[in-house]
């Protein structure tokens, strides 16, 4: 009885958190928030020409002063928030659920399926990421539904070699042997048995995934072929800004931080994940 009381304390403290993840987790939360409420509570519209300074100073109703253009830096990055995340969590959620899917399946086949996909997606993932994505996009144009699929296909290849790794650890244990010799299918042991037991590393690759995503598609704005104007997000922010940087304009730091601050927040937290190392959930 004194075992079984114990059991649930023990559990709650391998989730509790640390206090560097739960600043990551505070950061995290703030930019989710201002990506989902930053369009309605800017002060300015994005495009108003509301300052006669270039790269102007902060003051009341510029609290991160103004732009190249003299637009007030604070509505855009509220408004380029929804964009940086967005299309980050879009692109890393699809290359998740491909790689994810198929490296699953391929740890369950252990037959030619596993071999075919594991070279195909060994051939995917010696291009360079900046490489694939500079070839697609020039060739189609940088949009929105083209920047998420392109992002999507350069990380699957990398989330199918986590997921197909840690799936075949489990896949080799007894309790998924019993199961497949009672009859189970394909899906009920993806589902069922081997899933459960590797959540913890992967919400921590979801984790790596999504920062590399928010740094590849900051880069590509930076060159000009990310988010396309009127739009903006935090790297075309810091593009169309870059000659403010001499003098230290709030117009190209403020974006940088916000990067910055994301990513780390987001390190934090996988930094303390819960059993993020084990295939079975504990640390």
């Amino acid at each position: 009885m004194i075992a079984a009381q114990k059991a649930p304390a023990s559990a709650r403290r391998r989730l509790r958190l640390p206090l560097a993840g739960i600043i990551g987790a505070g950061i995290v939360a703030f930019w989710v928030l201002m990506a989902i409420i930053g369009p309605y509570i800017a002060p300015h519209d994005v495009g108003a020409l509301i300052d006669n300074d270039l790269f102007g100073r902060m003051r009341w109703g510029l609290p991160l002063g103004s732009d190249y253009l003299g637009r007030d830096v604070l509505s855009r990055i509220l408004v380029g928030t929804r964009y940086s995340i967005g299309v980050a969590a879009a692109a890393t959620f699809l290359a998740i659920l491909m790689g994810g899917t198929l490296g699953m399946l391929a740890a369950v086949s252990r037959s030619a399926v596993d071999m075919v996909l594991s070279r195909f997606f060994d051939m995917l993932i010696s291009i360079p990421s900046k490489m694939s994505a500079l070839v697609v996009i020039a060739a189609l144009g940088s949009s929105i539904p083209v920047l998420i699929a392109t992002v999507a296909v350069i990380y699957t290849p990398g989330a199918f070699r986590i997921w197909r790794a840690l799936s075949v650890n489990v896949n080799a244990l007894d309790f998924v042997e019993v199961a497949r010799a009672r009859g189970e299918g394909t899906a009920y042991l993806i589902r069922e048995e081997i899933l459960p037991n590797i959540l913890g590393p992967v919400l921590t690759d979801f984790g790596l995934r999504f920062v590399f995503a928010i740094l590849l598609l900051s880069s590509l704005s930076f060159l000009g072929l990310g988010i396309q104007p009127p739009n903006a997000d935090w790297g075309s922010l810091v593009r169309e800004n870059i000659n403010g940087l001499a003098d230290g304009a709030l117009a190209v730091v403020m974006p940088s931080f916000a990067i910055a601050t994301l990513t780390i927040g987001i390190n934090l937290v996988i930094d303390n994940l819960p059993g993020r190392w084990s295939s079975t959930g504990e640390r």
